[in-house]
């Protein structure tokens, strides 16, 4: 896990920060975590800056002034890694949907299968879903369908936000060019690296819904998905993705 960096993009997380931390960092010592805060009105940001004094060298802070999204988040996340010497990029989310233990196969695959682009995916292997009610699991699922139709692209979970990329993929990928920042944006990202040729895995993982805070999924979220697909479609089409 040397040369790694974890992004976590946070708002209103300060329940769950800091116990996300601690157990990344109980299993991880020797990685970086970045955590990226869009200036979150419960103080989030400022636990995070508290914490950083137990672990000086694992634990940094990007502080945004106000909501910008996910994907810009992620966005600022990379470049701010880019810009060091990380030679791998893992995503996830702050509020437990992603288990801190899967964190070692998306890193390993990419390390040591060859693996460009390394997703976990909550429906390479069924449906591996937790507390999620019947509606939200059909919504993804065929959301996830959607894209795999309209895209051409062999992936089950497209808008997974659990994710390893290598160096060379964020290098690679024009990320001033990177439209979305809901849900589309991890089907973006997965687009344009599909699109480059690189090798992309998926492997499965559980994923378990939030127990504590409130989901940042909205309508105009979903919309941006649906209609964005399209978009990148025809981008692809007329050689301009």
């Amino acid at each position: 896990m040397k040369k790694s960096l974890i992004i976590i993009p946070t708002y209103n997380e300060i329940d769950n920060i800091e116990k996300l931390i601690r157990s990344i960092l109980s299993i991880y010592e020797f990685t970086h975590i970045l955590v990226v805060d869009d200036n979150s009105p419960d103080q989030t940001s400022r636990l995070v800056l508290s914490l950083q004094d137990e672990f000086k060298k694992n634990l940094f802070l990007l502080n945004r002034p106000f909501k910008q999204g996910l994907g810009k988040a992620y966005i600022d996340g990379f470049k701010w890694g880019l810009e060091r010497s990380y030679n791998y990029f893992i995503q996830m989310d702050a509020d437990f949907s992603h288990d801190p233990v899967s964190i070692i196969d998306l890193f390993s695959f990419c390390h040591e299968m060859d693996s460009d682009l390394v997703i976990g995916s909550r429906y390479v292997k069924g449906i591996n879903v937790i507390n999620w009610p019947i509606s939200r699991i059909l919504l993804s699922y065929f959301a996830s369908l959607y894209v795999r139709i309209i895209t051409g692209m062999p992936i089950k979970d497209p808008t997974s936000g659990f994710v390893c990329y290598k160096r060379i993929v964020l290098e690679t990928l024009n990320l001033e060019k990177i439209k979305f920042v809901g849900y589309a944006f991890q089907i973006e990202m997965k687009f344009k690296a599909f699109n480059k040729r690189f090798k992309v895995k998926e492997i499965p993982i559980i994923f378990t819904d939030r127990i504590n805070g409130e989901s940042k999924l909205t309508s105009g979220i979903i919309f941006e998905a649906v209609s964005g697909v399209i978009f990148m479609k025809v981008q692809q089409i007329l050689g301009k993705l």
